[in-house]
């Protein structure tokens, strides 16, 4: 099973990545020149997003139900981009605007503070980060 608290860190990481890409102002283009390219970043947050979603699946927590229709809208997203031949900073820009991907990261923030919230001395448990509730 995957670690719910490492795919998260992979999205919210992999979203400042793709924050900073953004702001080179990089045209599309092909990945063989030299880096730092969006695309291995936009794959692993895709796969983190799908691990996630299994995780949570079959969950009857409500806020849980919202989670995974955001990341299957911010997955979709992600899909079409990544989808995309070249890749530039202004697709990757506005893939950072989307409200899907954001609603994402905004559910995560709640979703992580009811673990551990901020300024809390001592992280919780890793075993906590398996559901809500358990």
């Amino acid at each position: 099973m995957n670690n719910l608290e490492d795919d998260i860190d992979t999205i919210e990481s992999g979203y400042e990545f793709l924050l900073a890409y953004a702001a080179q102002g990089r045209p599309p283009q092909d990945e063989s020149g030299p880096g730092p390219h969006p695309r291995p970043t936009l794959v692993d947050m895709l796969q983190a997003m799908q691990n996630v979603s299994k995780t949570l699946a079959g969950s009857t927590n409500e806020f849980e139900q919202v989670i995974l229709d955001d990341l299957k809208k911010a997955g979709a997203a992600v899909s079409f981009v990544l989808a995309q031949p070249k890749l530039g900073s202004e697709v990757v820009d506005n893939l950072n605007a989307s409200i899907h991907l954001r609603a994402v990261l905004t559910d995560f923030f709640l979703y992580s503070e009811a673990f551990r919230p901020v300024g809390s001395e001592a992280p919780a448990p890793a075993a906590q980060w398996d559901r809500v509730g358990n």
